[in-house]
């Protein structure tokens, strides 16, 4: 049985709190490898650094505790699970990426998942062109790591990445306040540890 961390493992579709960044509804669909069918009550655990390139939950960078940017979906009937988010910074060395694992055979309770197994385990990735726009705004433009492109990052470039990219759609006019959706279908073995 697989053990998160309690602070870790939240339930929640929102997972910006106070982080500032340019929004992005990701959704995420989740189906047997094998039989294309959905799979229902998977637990889809995303998290990402904010804008500055921060990760939440880290204690070498001061946000031990901290949950921003961290969370867990259950998928419903169709195999869907949906969150609001904002688009991930950067940091030294690696491209803009969501982690991502999906969860099988656990349950919720209380407002957190245990149990169960990861049945995959990836990254998400953003394309150059859509960081160039992103990074250009406050507060992506405070940050001071230098941009990594996707084909210069050893994950996106060595293990298959671009099977990984998102499909990124502008919610509106304006970049700032509207942000992107996204959606990515993701092919499991649900038995698979």
């Amino acid at each position: 049985m697989e053990v998160l961390s309690r602070n870790l493992a939240r339930v929640r579709r929102d997972i910006v709190e106070d982080r500032q960044g340019v929004p992005l509804a990701l959704a995420v669909a989740v189906v047997d490898a094998s039989t294309c069918e959905p799979i229902p009550d998977a637990a889809v655990d995303i998290w990402h650094c904010d804008a500055l390139g921060l990760y939440s939950g880290e204690p070498s960078e001061g946000s031990e505790g901290k949950t921003f940017l961290r969370g867990l979906q259950l998928t419903d009937a169709n195999g869907q699970a949906e969150f609001a988010t904002i688009y991930p910074g950067q940091y030294p060395g690696r491209t803009t990426h969501i982690h991502l694992k999906v969860h099988t055979g656990g349950r919720q309770s209380n407002g957190t998942y245990a149990g169960g197994h990861t049945s995959h385990t990836g990254q998400l990735f953003t394309t150059d062109r859509t960081d160039t726009e992103v990074f250009a705004l406050t507060p992506y433009n405070r940050n001071a790591a230098e941009i990594t492109p996707r084909d210069a990052d050893f994950i996106f470039r060595d293990q298959g990445g671009s099977s990984s990219a998102l499909k990124l759609t502008r919610a509106g006019n304006d970049l700032a306040r509207n942000g992107f959706t996204a959606a990515v279908t993701l092919g499991v073995d649900p038995g698979a540890s």
